[in-house]
C-alpha cells in the first residue's frame, strides 16, 4: 500500500533528493507546492524547532501526514554560521552562487576551512501529533576556495569530502544520497518509522 505524505519543501534539490531514496520504499510524496502551501517563516535559531514548525504546517494546511527537513552548513570558524539560515547568508533574494561567494571572502582569512553539513528531519502524523518523529544526520568536511563539480545545489560545490578528494558537488546523485547527512537522517528516520 502506498502512503501518502507531504514534503514540508519547496526546494528542488532537496524534492529530488527525497524523491530518489524514497520512491523505492512505496512512500508517495508530494511536494507542498502541489497543495498551494506557502513556505512558513523559520524564525528559530535552531533547526529541529524551524524543522518541526513547518511539518505542523504543512500538515495543518493539507490533512496529510508531513515531512520537513531543516538544514544547512556549519562553518567551525564562524561558531556554526551560516547555519539555520544558510539558504540566505547573502541576503535577499535567495542565491546559491552568492550564499558560496560570501562564505568564501567571510573564510579567507580564517585558517580553519572544517565545516559539517546537518540535517534534521521531522515526521508528523497531523497537525497536532504529540509524538513528532525525529531525526538527523551530520557529514563532516571542509570549504575550499575554487567550486568543482557540477552535481548537488546550495554549498556542495565548495564542501570537500576529505576522504574521497571530492567536493558533493563531483558526487554522483547515488554516491551523495548513500554518504550525506540527509540521507543519514533519511535512513534513521525510516528505522523509527519501522
Amino acid at each position: 500500500m502506498t502512503r501518502k505524505i507531504v514534503l514540508a519543501s519547496n526546494n528542488q534539490g532537496k524534492l529530488k533528493e527525497f524523491f530518489q531514496i524514497l520512491a523505492p520504499l512505496g512512500i508517495s510524496l508530494h511536494a507542498q507546492g502541489e497543495f498551494d502551501v506557502p513556505e512558513v517563516e523559520e524564525p528559530y535559531l535552531t533547526f529541529i524547532e524551524n524543522a518541526l514548525l513547518k511539518a505542523r504546517h504543512a500538515a495543518r494546511l493539507t490533512g496529510l501526514p508531513a515531512l520537513a527537513d531543516d538544514s544547512g552548513l556549519c562553518v567551525n570558524a564562524l561558531q556554526g554560521a551560516p547555519g539555520v539560515h544558510s539558504a540566505r547568508f547573502a541576503g535577499e533574494p535567495k542565491s546559491d552562487s552568492a550564499n558560496n561567494q560570501h562564505l568564501v571572502a567571510t573564510l579567507a582569512s580564517h585558517p580553519d576551512k572544517s565545516a559539517y553539513y546537518y540535517c534534521v528531519l521531522v515526521y508528523v502524523r497531523s497537525e497536532f501529533d504529540p509524538q513528532p518523529v525525529i531525526a538527523d544526520g551530520c557529514w563532516p568536511g571542509e570549504i575550499v576556495t575554487e567550486a568543482r563539480g557540477e552535481y548537488g545545489f546550495g554549498y556542495d560545490p565548495h564542501f570537500l569530502i576529505p576522504s574521497l578528494g571530492k567536493t558533493v558537488a563531483q558526487l554522483s546523485p547515488l554516491e551523495k544520497n548513500s554518504l550525506s547527512h540527509r540521507g543519514q537522517a533519511l535512513r534513521a528516520l525510516l528505522e523509527k518509522l519501522k
